[in-house]
């Protein structure tokens, strides 16, 4: 270390003291400020992509709650067209069975009214063939009866006796 004492000289210590300043104060323009500024401004390019990631997934999450409303609110309208479909199947089926209904029963109606035509005219057929052999055997009744004359009277008063006058 002595010898380090005896070589030392002041001319070249300030020499030195002053090359370091100038090199600390070129240091500090041209190649410190470059570092920071480009530190700083890579700091800003992870935080504004670090900003825009945190954007992304709150839209991402933002389309994702829209997309599962969206999601049940077709449910729900898909579930109302079934149930307006199968109200419309209902009612058709309603209407339907109705309608055959009212055909069956008009039907009916038309076969009892022409079963009550058919039995009123079977009735007077009936009657008109009843009538014409009770007037054929009455003929013939009559023919044996009015053949004799007593016949014929005791017929006469008999017939008188049970009529009532009025």
């Amino acid at each position: 270390m002595e010898t380090l004492l005896n070589d030392f000289s002041v001319g070249l210590f300030a020499m030195q003291a002053a090359i370091l300043v100038i090199l600390i104060v070129l240091m500090r323009k041209f190649a410190w400020k470059p570092i920071l500024d480009a530190l700083q401004s890579r700091e800003e390019g992870i935080q504004n992509a670090l900003d825009s990631a945190e954007k992304a997934k709150l839209e991402m999450e933002n389309l994702t709650a829209s997309n599962e409303k969206l999601l049940q609110e077709a449910r729900i309208e898909r579930d109302g067209i079934l149930k307006e479909a199968r109200e419309m199947k209902d009612n058709m089926i309603a209407t339907a069975k109705e309608e055959a209904q009212a055909q069956v029963d008009s039907m009916i109606a038309q076969a009892q009214e022409a079963i009550v035509i058919e039995k009123k005219a079977a009735l007077a057929e009936l009657k008109s063939h009843v009538a014409s052999i009770s007037i054929e055997m009455s003929e013939k009744v009559m023919q044996q009866e009015l053949s004799n004359k007593d016949k014929q009277l005791a017929l006469v008063n008999t017939m008188l006796s049970e009529a009532k006058f009025n």
